[in-house]
């Protein structure tokens, strides 16, 4: 089994993508829905997350999944009713296509990637990661955490600066 801070990545791959696939129907923000998922459950400081890591994964998902319908559900599709474009079996075919559990090594390499993140945003001053959580993984405006964290928005500008440039060095470790 691979682990990654309690989560079984195989079951992740195996049972909670195609999950997230089902009510997205598209392959790549399946992944990307399962990503950020990660993201933000290694970055999260919530008891739930040490006692049912499985549990907690699922429900950050089912966020993340309702928050991009909302979002899509702004803008107008540009496929109409008289346009050649056309579903298949509800995108059955499509999950059938979608690539098989992961190898080992890719998942391997997902943990050191993910891990080198952590260890970059460990390492982050308290208010720097505080406002690259707001900005990056929360999508808060930059005057709006200004407010929250009582500081100035010139300030969330250095700080999130601060934060790509040392994302930015460790570049070369994540990819």
């Amino acid at each position: 089994m691979m682990f990654w801070y309690g989560i079984d990545l195989r079951w992740a791959y195996a049972d909670l993508l195609p999950s997230i696939y089902r009510q997205t129907t598209c392959k790549h923000s399946a992944y990307d829905i399962l990503h950020d998922a990660l993201v933000r459950f290694a970055l999260s400081n919530n008891a739930s997350r040490q006692e049912n890591p499985h549990a907690y994964l699922r429900t950050i998902t089912q966020h993340l999944v309702v928050d991009g319908f909302k979002q899509r559900s702004r803008f107008v599709s540009v496929f109409d009713a008289n346009s050649n474009h056309t579903e298949t079996n509800n995108g059955i075919e499509d999950l059938q296509n979608l690539d098989s559990i992961p190898s080992a090594e890719h998942l391997l390499d997902i943990k050191q990637r993910l891990q080198i993140v952590q260890s970059i945003m460990d390492k982050l001053p308290a208010k720097c990661k505080q406002v690259f959580w707001l900005y990056r993984i929360e999508s808060m405006p930059q005057d709006e955490i200004a407010t929250v964290m009582n500081i100035s928005k010139n300030m969330v500008q250095r700080h999130m600066m601060r934060a790509m440039l040392d994302f930015m060095e460790a570049r070369d470790l994540i990819s």
